[in-house]
């Protein structure tokens, strides 16, 4: 169970005034059939398994794959060819952050797979997993202009997207969401317990089952991800080093809207009066990290400040009426070691830490007619996630 700062509430959770100790265990508050090609058409290739081709004039072709055979063979002819592979995991609704991910993994390989694939069994039961957003179209059309951008500067291109069913990824039986589970998964243990283990208990059951599931069948040469979710990171890197995985893990600095916040798929749900209130765990991490940078090391002296700033943003908004405020809840503050996310009392110097945090901003009591409201008219949940690493000073 995962030792945190957690605060509830039935109605806005406040984040305690009190000295922040060493945090007891908690209960937290509770990712050959191809595609036929859309009208609109955005340089996809969707049969063939023969490397694309292109000159400098013109926009390189990805190829969509449904299935595990023909993608095989594909990877087979491009490592026959000597062409690296990087691999980007998404599950669809791409921003920015994603981009950059490809980006990064064009600077370093003749070849990119972006995955697009939501995976059911990362969602708890009573997840969002349904309403998740899906932009098919859109994700292949801003594939399609970033490989322009990317033949334009001369590097590696998106050559393969892969879209599986999950009659595809989970072939013998339908996957199960329940705690229990049943059939074939990877279990992190206590890693994947521990801050979004403990407020997810199946989710990182799921990412390890199904990144193990892409990483078989890509057989890449570098794996991208985003350090926006930075305990998924850790857990991938010990997956990767504890099956003996020939792939280096690169993670990428998160990408965030100039305010700071995060960016994430889920964001298109908050609208503009949540969306103006969830800076605030960016905004208390912040202060963390000042503390850290001043030569605080201990974890009260780090970690009052988030308190503070999340305590003083909790009362503005009790401070408002129903149709102006955009209450949250507090899902747990952290300070925890880098390597294992098991939380600590005073920094080591040598290693650095990781301060954490994820809230939950609450439906909106009454929103306003005109207001920008966010897919779902401010009435789904949003929870976003944060984290600055702290780095070694020594």
């Amino acid at each position: 169970m995962a030792r945190g700062i957690v605060a509830r509430s039935s109605s806005m959770a406040r984040f305690p005034r009190t000295a922040v100790p060493r945090a007891s265990p908690i209960a937290l508050l509770s990712f050959a059939r191809p595609y036929r090609a859309p009208s609109s058409g955005y340089g996809v290739r969707f049969v063939s398994t023969t490397p694309p081709t292109w000159s400098a004039s013109t926009t390189p072709s990805a190829h969509v794959f449904r299935d595990v055979a023909p993608l095989r063979q594909y990877r087979r002819d491009l490592s026959a060819k000597g062409r690296t592979v990087g691999l980007v995991p998404t599950m669809g609704a791409l921003h920015e952050g994603h981009l950059s991910l490809v980006r990064h993994a064009a600077a370093e390989n003749s070849d990119v797979f972006v995955t697009i694939y939501v995976n059911p069994t990362q969602f708890g039961l009573n997840e969002d997993l349904s309403s998740y957003p899906k932009t098919w179209e859109k994700d292949m059309q801003m594939l399609h202009e970033l490989n322009t951008e990317l033949a334009n500067a001369g590097k590696g291109h998106v050559s393969a997207v892969f879209a599986p069913t999950t009659q595809t990824m989970y072939p013998t039986l339908p996957p199960d969401s329940s705690i229990p589970g049943v059939g074939s998964f990877i279990e992190m243990r206590p890693l994947g317990q521990l801050l979004e283990g403990a407020s997810r208990p199946v989710f990182f059951r799921g990412v390890a089952t199904v990144c193990m599931k892409l990483f078989n069948i890509c057989t890449p040469e570098r794996v991208y991800f985003g350090q926006k979710d930075i305990q998924q990171t850790v857990v991938i890197k010990q997956l990767v080093k504890d099956f003996h995985l020939n792939m280096d893990v690169r993670i990428v600095p998160t990408s965030r809207e100039p305010d700071g916040l995060a960016l994430s798929s889920r964001n298109v749900y908050l609208g503009s009066r949540r969306r103006h209130v969830g800076i605030v765990l960016n905004q208390a991490l912040r202060k963390a990290e000042a503390q850290y940078k001043a030569g605080k090391r201990l974890r009260g002296d780090i970690l009052w400040p988030v308190v503070d700033h999340g305590d003083r943003a909790t009362l503005e908004q009790e401070m408002m009426g129903p149709s102006k405020r955009a209450k949250f809840q507090v899902d747990y503050i952290s300070l925890a070691d880098p390597e294992t996310m098991e939380e600590v009392d005073q920094v080591d110097e040598t290693k650095g830490a990781i301060v954490s945090g994820a809230v939950k901003m609450l439906p909106l009591e009454e929103p306003q007619e005109g207001e920008d409201l966010g897919i779902g008219g401010g009435q789904i949940p949003v929870r976003l996630i944060d984290n600055i690493v702290l780095d070694p000073v020594k």
